[in-house]
């Protein structure tokens, strides 16, 4: 039975709502996570890098495996079940990152996060769900603006909140959880109707098979590809923007909060009112093209100029680096049937978390390098350079990806 009008309005709203908690949770812990390693590892800067990078990796490599997994139950289940279910495994998290005292819990609390904290993809599943294929990257625009809201609450709250200690805002994030949890439960409707629900099978439900499957759509490994040299690239504001704040500016937990709301609050406007505007224009690719560029000379400038003032405006100006997933993921999705929407998604998921997991390995070791006291000279920018290469990669790829339409119908 299809969604009714009102239906889709609701689940609209759940899954705005879904990613903007979701966001405030993760951004809230971001700001006071470096100095919560350096305590409880009793770990200097440098170590610590490299000890937030490893944690990261664990994260991203359990989202690696279970992405598709959730993408695949999604199709064969429903959203619902997968989502809510993802919410509380969030709220776990978060209860057992606040209380950790050991190395080894913090590790078991990202473990956890990675494998029920994927809500993005059954949520833009969800989403897909209920709306047209031309219609797809304005609607991902609303889920990355909603996200970047949540960047603009969460990292402020997580800044203020970690005045008064580096576990405050982990209780928040839990108690942030359990009320998106509650919310979905008794609000948010079934967006996949049982005939279109497919067959669950286990050998689509991880990452090859889902590369395999994705081998069968056309033009999609070639976004794939692209889509993972930006993820690696822009993974180096969740992997060292904390750390690399402290070694550059010396900033304190409130300082870093501020600035990944001013972030937050400068994508979120890109998103919300400019996206639609810009892919109506340019279409998808060409939208995407703007973005990297945008990002790529962005992250020089945050490695070269080491003033605080400048790296405020150009927070500001990197903004147009928000048109870049929703614009891919749209690409993506359109060369997908109504069928396999959860598995494209879990796809993505798995090439995100991919990213995570290779983002942290380069960028980290670099910054805790060239902040440590072996360095030949103290450049904490040094990761923003890797990044900004795999940001020219991607730019390069998109260009010379011809034959990619940005009508399916066409490529």
């Amino acid at each position: 039975m299809p969604v009714s009008e009102r239906g889709k309005s609701n689940a609209t709203v759940f899954i705005v709502a879904t990613i903007l908690i979701d966001a405030i949770g993760f951004g809230i812990v971001i700001p006071v996570l470096p100095r919560l390693v350096m305590e409880v590892g009793h770990l200097d800067l440098p170590a610590a890098t490299r000890m937030g990078g490893w944690l990261s990796v664990v994260y991203a490599l359990m989202q690696f495996l279970c992405g598709p997994l959730a993408g695949n139950l999604g199709d064969r289940f429903g959203r619902r079940p997968v989502l809510l279910l993802s919410l509380a495994g969030l709220a776990v998290d978060y209860v057992l990152m606040g209380f950790a005292h050991t190395l080894a819990l913090l590790f078991l609390g990202r473990l956890i996060a990675g494998v029920f904290g994927a809500s993005f993809s059954p949520a833009s599943a969800a989403l897909a769900d209920i709306t047209a294929p031309e219609d797809r990257a304005k609607r991902f625009g609303l889920v990355g603006a909603a996200f970047g809201i949540g960047f603009i609450l969460g990292p402020a709250l997580g800044g203020l909140l970690g005045e008064f200690g580096h576990r405050m805002p982990f209780y928040a994030a839990a108690i942030c959880s359990a009320i998106n949890f509650v919310f979905g439960f008794f609000f948010f409707p079934e967006t996949l109707p049982p005939e279109k629900r497919r067959p669950f099978n286990l050998a689509r439900a991880n990452p090859v098979g889902a590369l395999l499957q994705a081998r069968k759509m056309r033009g999609v490994l070639g976004l794939a590809g692209i889509l993972l040299l930006w993820n690696i690239a822009s993974m180096v504001y969740p992997a060292t923007w904390s750390f690399f704040a402290i070694a550059q500016y010396g900033w304190s937990n409130g300082m870093i909060g501020l600035s990944l709301a001013l972030a937050g609050i400068s994508m979120a406007v890109v998103q919300a009112t400019v996206l639609g505007r810009v892919v109506k224009r340019f279409r998808e690719r060409r939208t995407a093209m703007i973005g990297v560029a945008v990002a790529a000379i962005g992250y020089l400038g945050y490695a070269l100029v080491p003033y605080a003032w400048f790296a405020m405006i150009v927070i500001v100006l990197t903004a147009l680096q928000a048109l870049v997933q929703p614009s891919i993921t749209a690409l993506m999705s359109q060369r997908a049937p109504a069928d396999a929407q959860g598995e494209m998604q879990g796809f993505i998921g798995s090439l995100n978390a991919v990213g995570a997991i290779v983002a942290p390995l380069l960028l980290n070791p670099a910054l805790a390098w060239f902040t440590g006291p072996s360095a030949p000279f103290h450049f904490p920018g040094a990761a923003f350079v890797i990044a900004s290469a795999f940001a020219f990669a991607a730019l390069i790829s998109l260009t010379m990806t011809r034959r990619v339409r940005d009508d399916p119908a066409t490529s």
